[in-house]
């Protein structure tokens, strides 16, 4: 099999290592990304896709793409786009695409529906409840802390935040507040803070579980160690300011986001427990969503999850995609060939093609745009830096000094004009980039990326200095 043709929908780091993965096929010829950016030109056999010189966005657009260039597969990577049904519009016209339909998207953008799903099936999830009400939710916050003033709680926002809208809070006055920030004022994420889902803080340890699923066979992936929060434990001073600048009133709180790194394989995801998460979480929830609603979930599901100390996993929530930056550690280490892979997905013959992986340790780093101390447009109050408020344009240095072997996939890049009239990289997103490094340990990956990513520089560039620094 030769001369296939793969169309990407994805804009960020996920996409480039999404794209990456199906560049590396014997059978794909060509390798289509939209919207994508600037990292989705810079890797063998990938281009980005454009239809009347512009980049489809829409799944209007995108599926005029697809009919024109004679796609063979479409493989769909954020869940915006998921939970917008392009699967269902894609399948009706006769595309095959991967990804869940959009009625089983329900798993990621309503974490109150998920959570009342999963107990009717007896997963395991941690004592909660669902509001629509911010006073109602106040006072069930209040009687919990009273319960056990140590228990501490966490407050999701019900719909989708981009990873930033789980709070963890240690005590009545940091719930109240959030609970104000998120359902009355200045609501940071919209909509999808109308409802909100409070549940007990559990102990143990959190893991991001991988898996994938034809609809009738579920398959455990290789998964991640990721680092959501933006700061690393020790940065006592910078949480602050960060807190600070953004109008936080927890000065201590450590904010969510969409990925920070990470490296896999997993430090302590074994064989006996990746069976009991499936026996207990993943086959339960794929048969028994099929049960309820009548529909089969197709492509990757993943589970955020709290592994007590006794090894028993609760569900803290689900998504319907590969995770950001997780992809960009998994992916590398697949050695099945991705298209084959994929095509057995879409066509419920995923029993039959085998999982391999490679034994080498994968580590990222993700360069996010900090705190800007002084640029010549600014105006206005200071910005944090992201998660918070951020600038983008800025002009990237020295990725040309990478070593061949290390992966730099691009999350927010576009290219532009600098005041010389000369083509330049530039920032467009909070995350800009995340550099992957590999080696046969996780000190040999760690100390490659370190060593490469000081190499690269634009205005603002922070990441976190302790990926993997805890597991050597």
């Amino acid at each position: 099999m030769s001369g296939k043709r793969v169309l990407v929908v994805d804009a960020g780091g996920r996409g480039n290592a999404i794209a990456h993965a199906f560049a590396r096929s014997g059978a794909v010829e060509r390798v289509y990304v939209a919207p994508g950016n600037a990292g989705s030109e810079m890797m063998d056999k990938c281009r980005l896709a454009m239809i009347d010189d512009e980049v489809p966005k829409s799944t209007s657009e995108l599926l005029a793409f697809a009919r024109k260039e004679g796609i063979d597969l479409v493989f769909v990577g954020p869940e915006g786009y998921l939970s917008e049904g392009i699967v269902d519009i894609f399948q009706e016209e006769g595309q095959r695409i991967l990804g869940p339909k959009r009625e089983a998207t329900v798993l990621e953008s309503s974490k109150c529906q998920t959570k009342d799903l999963l107990k009717r099936l007896n997963v395991p999830v941690p004592p909660y409840r669902n509001f629509s009400d911010p006073q109602e939710a106040k006072e069930y916050a209040r009687q919990r802390c009273a319960e056990d003033p140590g228990r501490g709680l966490v407050i999701k926002a019900d719909g989708l935040a981009a990873g930033k809208g789980s709070i963890l809070c240690a005590n009545q006055e940091e719930a109240d507040s959030v609970i104000e920030r998120i359902m009355v004022s200045p609501r940071p994420f919209g909509q999808a803070g109308d409802r909100i889902e409070i549940e007990d803080r559990l102990e143990g340890r959190e893991l991001m579980f991988f898996a994938l699923s034809d609809g009738r066979t579920v398959r455990a992936m290789q998964s991640a160690l990721d680092y959501k929060q933006a700061f690393s434990p020790d940065e006592e001073v910078a949480i602050r300011l960060f807190n600070r600048l953004a109008g936080n009133p927890n000065q201590d709180n450590n904010p969510n986001t969409g990925g920070m790194g990470g490296f896999s394989p997993h430090p302590w995801l074994d064989e006996e427990l990746t069976e009991r998460i499936m026996k207990k979480i993943a086959l339960p929830t794929v048969r028994g969503f099929k049960e309820i609603s009548g529909q089969e979930y197709r492509g990757v599901i993943y589970f955020g999850l709290m592994i007590s100390e006794d090894r028993e996993p609760s569900v803290l929530e689900i998504n319907v995609r590969l995770g950001d930056p997780e992809a960009e550690v998994i992916l590398p280490r697949l050695e099945t060939d991705f298209y084959q892979l994929s095509t057995a997905v879409v066509e419920g013959r995923l029993d039959e093609v085998p999982l391999q992986w490679s034994d080498d340790f994968c580590l990222g780093v993700c360069a996010i745009s900090g705190r800007v101390i002084k640029t010549i447009t600014s105006t206005g109050p200071e910005r944090p830096g992201y998660p918070g408020e951020h600038y983008t344009n800025m002009p990237i240095r020295g990725l040309e000094r990478v070593d061949p072997e290390v992966i730099v996939y691009h999350n927010g890049t576009a290219w532009g004009t600098d005041s010389a009239g000369n083509r330049r990289l530039y920032t467009t997103g909070g995350r800009v980039f995340t550099l992957v490094a590999r080696g046969r340990s996780l000190a040999q990956a760690r100390a490659r990326a370190y060593e490469n990513i000081k190499r690269v520089r634009f205005n603002g560039m922070r990441y976190r200095k302790d990926i993997g620094l805890g597991y050597i």
